[in-house]
């Protein structure tokens, strides 16, 4: 694991010197503290505890924003070292490749993970300073929410990798990253939608709904943080989907680690397969 560790030190260091680590943390930062701010003014009028309204908030916020960093941080992971020559020499040292994309996965998954807790960690201070109460079960629910934060962001680094490689230039991977930004992100819930809209619950069932739902990991985060709490859920709207559905949080946490994974191997297969 020496390998592992040496090359994800590498990737953290390459991602301090083009500021990646402090661009992702100060907007997670800025964008959560303005949430925290402006969502929290209102609930000392309506009875919600602040730090739920803050959970809601963060969740909808991370849910179009970590995919798109995490696929900005690793789509060229691989075809980017092709490109410029450097992967050839990594690869005459004594190293596997899959130690390779094992080490860039853990380095680009602690940057990430530094920006999601110091950018959200800074939001909760921020709302403590205020005096705003803080509950233990709203602690559990921000607490999870920063922890599948992390996990949505290593299924998006993973889907990253898929990209990386399997296409054959830098400018492609990033077209592809995008797609699969919009796609996950934007064009798949509006089909969702648009599809339950027309069908009225004629011919999907609930088994169904959770199917397509967890073929979506932008879903299943949002689920997971969405009803995974009663006064979150409430606070949300989606405390009666949560009693409609089967998926309970053990098993959406489930799906967003399967979803790091298989991508991961499926990307660490084709690596294997590339001819250099």
């Amino acid at each position: 694991m020496r390998n592992v560790y040496l090359i994800a030190g590498k990737e953290i260091q390459e991602c301090l010197r083009n500021r990646w680590v402090l661009a992702t943390t100060l907007l997670l930062a800025a964008l959560a503290l303005a949430l925290t701010l402006l969502g929290s003014a209102p609930t000392g009028t309506v009875g919600v505890r602040a730090l739920d309204v803050v959970v809601v908030s963060l969740s909808s916020l991370g849910t179009f924003l970590l995919p798109l960093i995490a696929l900005l941080i690793s789509h060229d992971a691989i075809v980017g070292e092709v490109e410029r020559g450097t992967m050839l020499l990594l690869l005459s040292y004594p190293v596997a490749r899959w130690q390779v994309l094992l080490g860039k996965f853990v380095g680009h998954l602690a940057i990430l993970t530094f920006a999601t807790i110091f950018g959200y960690g800074a939001a909760a201070v921020v709302l403590a300073a205020t005096g705003a109460a803080m509950d233990p079960g709203s602690l559990a629910a921000f607490g999870s929410m920063i922890g599948s934060s992390v996990l949505l962001g290593a299924a998006f680094i993973a889907v990253g990798y898929l990209v990386s490689a399997l296409v054959r230039e830098r400018a492609t991977a990033a077209g592809v990253a995008i797609g699969i930004w919009l796609l996950f992100v934007v064009l798949y819930d509006m089909a969702l939608l648009g599809l339950l809209v027309i069908d009225q619950g004629r011919t999907i069932s609930g088994g169904i709904l959770d199917a397509l739902l967890l073929a979506n990991p932008a879903d299943v985060y949002r689920m997971f943080n969405l009803t995974g709490s009663a006064g979150v859920g409430q606070l949300s709207g989606m405390t009666a989907i949560a009693e409609a559905s089967a998926l309970g949080s053990l098993v959406l946490l489930a799906a967003l680690i399967v979803w790091s994974a298989v991508p991961l191997g499926l990307a660490t297969l084709a690596f294997s397969r590339r001819e250099l």
